[in-house]
């Protein structure tokens, strides 16, 4: 009886844990140029910068450097880190783009 316990525990823990490690992040250092908006629901909402083709997330401890700049075109360097998002099964579910380490290099109306 102990055996199969355990034996169901271990399964449900491997379960839960092993899509996980399908999750991976990559960084890089890039310059991006798009507009700063601002997205979601308070208490959740986000700056990003939405580029042509794309957008990214700003970090929470750097949006402070964009917060004024809403509905603005600004060119800004920074650390990408992408993070390979995946659903419960493993399938690819997309990517995250975050920047962090922020230099505002130019601000256009």
């Amino acid at each position: 009886m102990n055996k199969h316990i355990i034996f169901l525990l271990l399964l449900v823990f491997l379960v839960a844990v092993l899509p996980a490690r399908g999750n991976r992040e990559k960084e890089s250092v890039i310059r991006v140029t798009g507009m700063v908006r601002l997205v979601g629901n308070e208490p959740f909402s986000e700056l990003i910068i939405q580029g042509e083709d794309r957008h990214w997330y700003i970090a929470p401890e750097e949006d402070h450097h964009l917060q004024e700049l809403q509905h603005r075109t600004v060119t800004v360097e920074g650390i990408e880190t992408v993070f390979e998002l995946r659903f419960a099964n493993g399938l690819p579910a997309g990517e995250r783009r975050t920047l962090r380490n922020i230099r505002i290099i130019s601000i256009r109306d």
